[in-house]
């Protein structure tokens, strides 16, 4: 059986979670369609999202149409949840856009597309709502043509529009029209039938028409539209056909090396953290190691959705989306076994806004430390951040919306009662100039066994942080590497005065380390051999010798501060720590520094 990971995306309130509910039952797996407004649908599951009846985590449900089982991941539709969707797409195969035939094209729609567009995800696009009062349908089409998927074309037409009567009619291989309008869609990347259109040829057979679709359809270059409603179940069996016919299922590579992406953490009721995984790659075995971040770890529990929940198996193989348990300090994001080349990417702008969390009552403290670290775990893009000196906990958002969600969770699950200082705008420091420093194996300053060069430069905006090596392939450990790498990026995302650093090319451009050394006896000796943590541990210790720098109403948020462990290093920067020259920016126009 082929499988098909299937991510359902939209604007807040376009339908999207009732349409999920509807598929599941179409498809046989609920006997009953569970309703968004009393809190019964299968994927809004938590308290929370019930109370609210908005959609805050992303959820897996399953089932089978023909040949193909859908993993299907309904995801937030509001845009202070964004980050839940962004976690999605890198394990989509394919999605479905839903747009609102009363309100249409809205402003999270077009974002989503863009990104889909970007990832060249396979995307479908249905209109819900045809029942409601209100509901568009030429217009609407032009509209989404125009603003959100060029190449877009109806498979059918609403009858009844805008009336609890509504339907949808699928066009067949006896609409004559339909068939022109889809061999001159078709044509415009296909020679052979560009020939044919040219010619006017009419013999071009429907199932010709209809496999070129489906191959189009999966480069991204058209996007087949369907029209429905969510409630009331109409023209929902013809996108569910479209799912198997047009998007690109596939069987995977079962016998290939392991390879899988985290997309989701969450922890049991005894703790236990269970992740969340989309298969690539390879076959995964109860009891057997995985390798993720360089470490071994034995999987004990496997849990592969099928057919409307997550079922207990001895294994799961590629192209399938499970649960695995036993993965130690799983986080989001990381690679499971060989990493992808497009693990880590960002597709959406991160937080523009932050807060200070308190709790109301100062006993509360260390457990509000460890509530918010949990909650970090399922979405790091809050980005946590403790400030020492004040004794403060912030967090990073992307509005009003999330606060209140993490004051009710905190509230509810945790039983901590807190509340926000006044939300401000995230600021950033971006290099000015260039700097570099180096620490050595054996300088006084220096009480750790590993040598590190570093050179910092200004990169375009929007680029972010880049890691690169100068010194020669294979002088260093691949374990040391990635342990510097890590340090850099975890040290620049919390600079001298907590702005986050970025924007910037680090590269490495000398390294030396003390090979493994063992006493006569032959047990090794730590204290006379180099270890990833000497890397790690020497780069923040780099970051706080940085020169004072001049302060500046642009500069102050970066403005160097000498190292309170020791002088600062004569004449310049520190390795992994902006330059003399710093500017500090918001992350949207308009924003004020603090």
């Amino acid at each position: 059986m082929r499988t098909l990971n299937l991510g359902i995306l939209a604007h807040v309130d376009a339908g999207k979670t009732s349409l999920t509910e509807r598929l599941l039952h179409s498809a046989g797996v609920v006997d009953e369609v569970g309703n968004v407004d009393d809190g019964s649908t299968r994927t809004d599951s938590t308290a929370l999202e019930r109370q609210r009846g908005i959609t805050i985590r992303s959820a897996v449900v399953s089932f089978v149409v023909g040949d193909v089982a859908v993993n299907l991941i309904d995801t937030p539709g509001h845009p202070d949840f964004i980050a839940e969707v962004e976690r999605a797409l890198g394990v989509l195969d394919g999605a479905v856009l839903v747009i609102s035939a009363v309100e249409g094209v809205q402003a999270q729609t077009r974002l989503l597309m863009r990104t889909l567009r970007r990832l060249r995800i396979p995307t479908l696009v249905f209109v819900n709502k045809i029942d409601r009062e209100g509901a568009r349908h030429e217009d609407l089409l032009r509209d989404i043509t125009a603003k959100v998927a060029r190449g877009s074309i109806p498979m059918g037409t609403p009858i009844d529009l805008g009336t609890p009567a509504a339907r949808y009619a699928s066009f067949g291989p006896s609409n004559r029209n339909f068939a022109a309008a889809l061999l001159e869609l078709l044509a415009e990347h296909d020679d052979a039938l560009l020939a044919a259109y040219v010619d006017g040829k009419p013999e071009v057979s429907h199932s010709r028409l209809r496999r070129e679709l489906a191959a189009q359809t999966s480069r991204m270059l058209v996007h087949p539209v369907f029209f429905g409603s969510a409630i009331t179940g109409a023209g929902v069996e013809d996108l569910m056909s479209g799912l198997a016919e047009l998007l690109p299922a596939s069987r995977g590579n079962a016998d290939g090396p392991v390879s899988g992406t985290v997309f989701k953490a969450e922890r049991e009721p005894g703790g236990n953290k269970v992740a969340h995984v989309r298969m690539f790659s390879g076959t995964v075995r109860v009891r057997e190691a995985v390798r993720i971040r360089g470490q071994e770890h034995k999987v004990t529990a496997i849990h592969v959705f099928d057919r409307g929940s997550a079922v207990r198996r001895r294994t799961v193989t590629a192209g399938r989306l499970a649960r695995l348990c036993g993965l130690g300090d799983v986080r989001i994001g990381d690679a499971i076994g060989v990493p992808r080349a497009t693990a880590g990417e960002h597709h959406f702008s991160p937080p523009t806004l932050e807060s200070v969390v308190l709790a109301r009552r100062p006993s509360d403290g260390p457990a509000l430390h460890t509530a918010l670290g949990l909650l970090a775990e399922q979405d790091p893009l809050i980005g946590l951040r403790h400030d020492g000196p004040r004794g403060e906990l912030s967090v990073s958002l992307y509005g009003e919306v999330q606060k209140q969600v993490i004051q009710a969770t905190l509230a509810d699950e945790h039983g901590i009662d807190v509340t926000f200082r006044e939300t401000t705008t995230i600021c950033v420091g971006r290099p000015a100039g260039t700097g570099s420093a180096v620490e050595v194996i054996g300088e006084d300053t220096n009480p750790f066994l590993a040598t590190v060069g570093l050179r910092v430069d200004p990169a375009e905006a929007g680029t972010g942080v880049e890691f690169g090596l100068a010194v020669e392939l294979g002088s260093l450990p691949l374990a040391f590497v990635k342990a510097e790498e890590e340090t850099v990026r975890e040290t620049l995302s919390q600079g001298l005065c907590g702005w986050q650093v970025t924007d910037c090319v680090v590269t490495m451009t000398r390294s030396g380390y003390w090979a493994r050394q063992s006493h006569s006896g032959g047990v090794f000796d730590k204290n006379m051999s180099s270890t990833a943590g000497d890397f790690r541990n020497l780069t923040p210790r780099g970051r706080r010798a940085e020169p004072r720098a001049v302060p500046s109403p642009r500069c102050a948020a970066c403005a160097g501060r000498p190292g309170r462990d020791r002088p600062p290093a004569a004449g310049r920067p520190a390795p992994g720590s902006p330059s003399r020259r710093c500017r500090a920016e918001p992350r949207h126009r308009g924003a004020r520094l603090r």
